[in-house]
């Protein structure tokens, strides 16, 4: 449960302000909301199942070095931060994709989704959580993070427009990795 837990709440902050989120708001606008929802979640529960993967792996490999582990994970968290205040941004061609794409919703969200998270923070946030948690809690977790605050900016989206609070989004979203990160380190250097 814990797992599950820590995994919602940092992916649902990991992915606030990212371009899925932009992405969802302009297929909303094409297709149904629900359609839009079901290709988000199909998606992201494959690529953050081979996320958990991954994690459990270097957790289960490294598992004598947790002190360390934890260390590096904090320091990953720092740099989801600095990553965060980078901001993230739909270029014209994604933009475009995403507005003209034509056949099956579904099929369109899904594959769009899919390749946008590859490599993405909220992708490489799930490996870092599944070195320290479980991989099950994690994955439905992290899914569910992540389906969570892309339906929020859908909504927000047809309520608000683009009228978003983008740079209170980022700073908020920045300082909860920042505070994750130095916890993470803190328990790991044994000064927590």
């Amino acid at each position: 449960m814990e797992a599950f837990l820590i995994s919602t709440a940092v992916i649902f902050v990991a992915e606030l302000g990212d371009k899925s989120q932009l992405m969802a708001m302009t297929f909303a606008t094409r297709y149904k909301v629900r359609d839009v929802l079901v290709g988000i979640t199909v998606a992201t529960a494959l690529v953050h199942l081979a996320s958990v993967g991954i994690g459990y792996w270097i957790g289960d490999a490294f598992a004598g070095y947790q002190p360390t582990i934890e260390v590096i994970a904090g320091i990953a968290f720092l740099g989801f931060a600095l990553w965060t205040l980078r901001g993230d941004s739909l270029s014209e061609e994604e933009e475009a994709k995403a507005a003209s794409s034509r056949g099956i919703a579904l099929v369109a969200v899904g594959t769009a989704f899919f390749l946008a998270e590859l490599g993405d923070k909220t992708m490489l946030a799930t490996i870092t959580l599944a070195t320290q948690e479980g991989w099950f809690g994690t994955w439905i977790g992290s899914t569910l993070g992540m389906v969570v605050a892309d339906a929020l900016a859908i909504g927000v989206g047809a309520v608000l427009g683009r009228k978003l609070p983008e740079r209170a989004i980022t700073y908020g979203a920045a300082a909860l990795f920042a505070i994750f990160g130095a916890l993470l380190i803190g328990q790991g250097a044994g000064w927590l």
